[in-house]
């Protein structure tokens, strides 16, 4: 998939063959209710995304698979509808939908099913409710906004791919299903009563052309992380082939243009799928170019003679990936992520690659010849009722499978907190816990394990700029006051010093925001450009300091941070460092005292799932020290460029012993992520980060 955004993603791209009209037996050539080169075009769609997805550096740019298809969609059904509302005067709705649901139903709702039950056996507890709600998402035709709304979650940037994910874009078809034939019957009732000519259905769907690709350039620009499945940020792709459609019936474009057109359009896909990755900004601009050359081969129609690319795209071999495109897209996906967990892999293997797309193209066909086929040619979906009774029966049956999957979640109980047994930071060095039963917080309860200021609403949001001073913890009154600055790997020793506020008789306020490492350089916002709110914030954060006079202000900033400048290694490294130690200057000239906490340890992405699955053996989830200390710290060198008052310290050895950094200590979960301790683990933490502190001021 792209990116993940729900996961980094990442968002992670996943799209669909464009189901269209229904597929009429081979007519005349006369005829352009049958377009072979069509079948063909969706055959080189699924063909890049399939390759993209059984691997990414094959094609690094397959995902514009996804923007054929809509394309493809689009012109199709405003084909049928624009034929309905001229031939007709109307646009029979019942009729449009029972189609929909008989084309598009029975093979999802079986693939969704299959996958729910495969993945009750064969992915690890962990993620089974996040799979559970996906599956009903997917049913629902909604995943699109279900993933839209983890790509904004800060919290969820890590969580994996759901063997589902990739029905997002049949959730945008489905959306877009609800509308276009609403405007279609709203245009032929106006042309039935006011004449209303062409016109004015090309403006009405220009207009919505241009308000969604003015959407989706400013949303890609921002680095909006849920435009990616936005079905405002898609429409125009579909519009696009609406337009076209449109064009089209009025008349064919000359024979003399047709030929360079053809191949022009294959050659801007290809194009697309080689060049871009997952560092370009999409959809945005970017998407217009395998948009454009989509409408250009489906323009350039049935050339005449070779070689023309509807020739190539016509032949039985392109029109039979075709046919099966709607099966195989819903098959490959969950078969990717399923052999994944299985495997334990990162990334399929040369042979795992050959075996998935071959399972792949077997199903798809299968469930070509015995669901698709038989539901459109025997007429068991006769009617409106019939419709509503299938797409209710699936979703019913595919809420039944994610309901088992939720009743496992929830039988897998939590374990409660024995300080006799959950030992933590104490246990450093010592022999792996006797047992992976007693681990606290239980793997599935890990995740949620975090500070309580997520809860709170007090970790500021990344779109923030103004810090507020209200979020206080500890001793309201207290005479002593501490602020806490930085991102979240500072947020998450709240813990600790919420219990050395109590202790000490500390005011404890928090200033942190997500993704925002205490600095004055401007910092990069993943692969969505600067995060010009990060430094505005720091810079407010620094006057509000001056202003409250804490007595002590503690920070900690994730290694990970890279400014938006185009450099790397050392020299990223040093102006990060730069960047901090001029706000670190402004903080302790005013004789405030700086304590920066080294960044804690990195463990592995799969760290939950790992401890899951391998309770016998809890040191199969241990990362090396020399990979948890990979990346170096900016702090460290922006500690020895301070004038004023600062200190650096390092708790990594209550992390790491003997080279090795485990995932539990003493039977407690160090890690809620891959690079954020849990809860509990930060609390446990509080004795020593006192002592440091101590000696560190001292």
């Amino acid at each position: 998939m792209r990116p993940n955004l729900v996961w980094r993603a990442t968002p992670p791209t996943t799209p669909r063959p464009g189901d269209g009209a229904e597929h009429p037996p081979p007519v005349s050539r006369g005829d352009r209710r049958f377009r072979p080169e069509v079948q063909g075009l969706r055959a080189v769609a699924v063909l890049l995304v399939l390759v993209y997805h059984l691997d990414p550096r094959l094609l690094p740019g397959g995902y514009v698979g996804v923007d054929v298809f809509f394309v493809i969609s689009g012109f199709l059904i405003t084909s049928l509808l624009l034929r309905e509302a001229t031939e007709h005067g109307r646009v029979a709705l019942r009729r449009f939908y029972v189609r929909r649901v008989r084309r598009l139903l029975p093979a999802s709702t079986v693939v969704l099913v299959a996958t729910g039950a495969a993945a009750l056996v064969l992915l690890p507890v962990t993620r089974l409710a996040d799979t559970a709600w996906q599956l009903v998402a997917s049913a629902a035709y909604v995943e699109n906004l279900y993933l839209a709304d983890q790509a904004v979650d800060y919290l969820a940037a890590e969580a994996p791919p759901s063997p589902v994910q990739h029905f997002w874009s049949l959730s945008v078809e489905e959306q877009f299903y609800v509308v276009w034939p609403l405007l279609f019957l709203v245009w032929a009732l106006a042309r039935r009563r006011l004449r209303a000519s062409t016109g004015l259905l090309v403006a009405i769907l220009g207009a919505l052309f241009v308000l969604s690709l003015a959407t989706s350039v400013l949303l890609a620009l921002e680095g909006t992380a849920a435009a990616y499945f936005l079905p405002t940020t898609r429409a125009w792709e579909l519009a696009a082939g609406g337009l076209l459609a449109v064009a089209l019936a009025r008349g064919s474009l000359p024979v003399r243009l047709r030929l360079p057109l053809g191949w022009l359009g294959l050659v801007a896909i290809a194009a697309a799928a080689v060049l871009y990755d997952e560092g370009t900004v999409f959809p945005g601009w970017a998407a217009a170019l395998p948009v454009l050359g989509a409408v250009a081969v489906i323009a350039a129609e049935d050339s005449p003679g070779p070689p023309a690319a509807s020739a190539v795209l016509g032949t039985a071999p392109a029109r039979f990936v075709g046919d099966i495109s709607y099966s195989l897209y819903l098959w490959h996906w969950p078969l990717i992520i399923l052999t994944l967990a299985v495997t334990g892999r990162e990334r399929l293997g040369v042979l795992d690659v050959v075996l998935v797309a071959a399972l792949s193209l077997l199903l798809a066909w299968g469930t070509k010849v015995w669901v698709e086929d038989p539901v459109r040619e025997r007429g068991l979906v006769p009617d409106g009722r019939g419709a509503l009774t299938v797409a209710l029966a699936g979703l019913l049956a595919v809420s039944a499978v994610a309901a088992v999957g939720l009743v496992r979640v929830e039988r897998s109980g939590s374990v409660s907190f024995d300080p006799d047994v959950h030992t933590g930071p104490a246990a450093i060095g010592q022999s792996a816990p006797s047992s992976g039963e007693l681990m606290y917080p239980a793997p599935l309860d890990a995740a949620e394990d975090l500070p309580a200021v997520y809860d709170d609403g007090c970790q500021a949001s990344q779109e923030a700029t103004s810090p507020d001073t209200s979020c206080v913890y500890g001793v309201e009154d207290a005479e002593r006051t501490v602020a806490v600055v930085g991102d979240s790997h500072s947020a998450q020793w709240i813990p600790a010093l919420e219990e050395l506020a109590l202790e000490r008789d500390w005011r404890l306020v928090v200033l942190t925001k997500s993704a925002c490492a205490f600095t004055d350089t401007m910092t990069a916002q993943g692969d969505s450009g600067p995060y010009e709110e990060c430094r505005t914030w720091n810079r407010a954060v620094v006057e509000e300091l001056l202003d409250l006079r804490p007595d002590l202000v503690f920070t900690s900033s994730s290694a990970m941070a890279d400014p938006a400048e185009d450099v790397s290694g050392r020299d990223a490294e040093a102006l990060m460092a730069e960047g901090m130690s001029r706000l670190w200057d402004r903080v302790g000239e005013a004789g405030i005292d700086v304590v920066m906490i080294r960044d804690t340890p990195r463990t592995r992405e799969d760290v939950l799932e790992c401890l899951s699955a391998n309770t016998d053996d809890l040191s199969r989830c241990d990362q090396s020290e020399d990979e948890a200390l990979r990346l170096p710290d900016p702090q460290e060198t922006a500690v020895r460029m301070i004038d004023g008052d600062a200190a650096l310290i390092d708790l990594s050895d209550r992390f790491c012993a003997r080279g090795t950094c485990p995932a539990v200590v003493g039977n407690v979960v160090v890690y809620r992520d891959s690079h954020h301790m849990t809860g509990t683990y930060s609390r446990m933490l509080s004795t020593d980060l006192g002592e440091r502190v101590d000696a560190a001021l001292d």
